[in-house]
């Protein structure tokens, strides 16, 4: 007699609506538990070390509009300032560690690391994600006085001790000068910090100094105008925005380079998927050429980078300004 096929029938049958009721039951668990791409559905906090108004503020501002609109989804700019960024990176470094929380780094970080008792390491507690943007600084003359170029500066330099203004001690303008008077040999010279731009200025324009060091951003009006002249700038190449300034390396000093850039970090700790992703989106909008141009405009370069290639950025400029500091006899604040 043919063995009946019903309890297998009913078996599979079984088997079946038990699979379908564990489908059924996985599409009912909410979305706000299944993992969603970074960054959701909350904003990003962009922490800016410095007052608004500033290079830094206004580049920033720029790139957090593009990369809210590649996001979908706000980006926020935190202005936090205050001396050697402490400030800003409590903020950050204490924040979750899930890329809702980004700090702008820059040159001046770097410096801070030698110069004040800082309760963080920013080579220890961040993650930098790319550079964003580079820029040079400018040695500016009075263009009614003797000094029209290199050369003339450093002969000037071995007649009779120069004066060399910047603003406020420790401040990156100011630490150029100081390598720039070692670099240069220029014993007699004398660095001598103001506390504005505004006063670096009107001493140049004046005669009590005899050279400025200053960034482009800082005094493009008076430069355009005619009111300073620039004889130098300090990186590695001539500058879009001054293409026929030279720079300091092809004007006698072959040794001398100082660039100044702002970078992205997160803090330590944040998944390297969400740098990944933050990266990738940087680059994008980094590339856009209506950005590129607002930042030419502002005196500076829109430049990307690796995040290896940030973290020895900023290793490398750690050693170097904690020579110069130590040669130049500032105290640590």
């Amino acid at each position: 007699m043919r063995k009946s096929t019903m309890p297998r029938r009913a078996a599979i049958r079984c088997l079946t609506s038990g699979l379908l009721a564990i489908a059924s039951s996985s599409a009912l668990i909410p979305a706000t538990q299944a993992a969603s791409p970074y960054p959701g559905d909350q904003p990003i906090r962009l922490v800016v070390p410095f007052g608004p108004g500033g290079l830094a503020d206004i580049s920033m501002r720029l790139v957090a509009q593009k990369l809210g609109e590649r996001f979908n989804e706000k980006v926020i700019i935190d202005n936090r300032p205050g001396a050697g960024g402490i400030v800003a990176a409590n903020v950050v470094r204490t924040s979750p560690k899930d890329g809702h929380t980004l700090i702008v780094f820059a040159n001046g970080t770097a410096i801070s690391k030698s110069l004040f008792n800082l309760p963080f390491d920013p080579e220890k507690d961040f993650t930098p994600i790319s550079t964003v943007a580079y820029f040079d600084l400018i040695l500016l003359t009075n263009p009614k006085g003797k000094i029209h170029n290199m050369a003339d500066l450093l002969a000037e330099g071995r007649k009779r001790p120069l004066t060399l203004g910047t603003i406020n001690p420790g401040s990156t303008q100011n630490l150029s000068a100081a390598l720039f008077n070692s670099t240069a040999k220029l014993d007699n010279a004398t660095v001598i910090p103001f506390k504005t731009t505004a006063e670096v200025m009107a001493t140049l324009v004046r005669g009590d100094v005899d050279v400025a060091f200053e960034s482009y951003a800082a005094l493009k009006g008076p430069i355009d105008a005619g009111t300073l002249q620039p004889i130098a700038t300090t990186s590695a190449k001539r500058s879009t925005w001054l293409p026929n300034v030279p720079t300091v390396k092809e004007s006698g000093l072959p040794t001398y380079e100082v660039t100044g850039w702002n970078a992205l970090y997160a803090p330590a700790g944040t998944p390297p998927e969400v740098i990944e992703t933050i990266h990738h989106q940087l680059t994008e909008v980094l590339q856009m050429p209506d950005l590129r141009k607002r930042f030419e405009d502002l005196g500076t370069e829109a430049q990307i980078s690796t995040p290896q290639e940030m973290s020895a950025i900023m290793h490398r400029d750690v050693t170097l300004w904690a020579d110069v500091i130590k040669q130049s006899g500032i105290p640590r604040q």
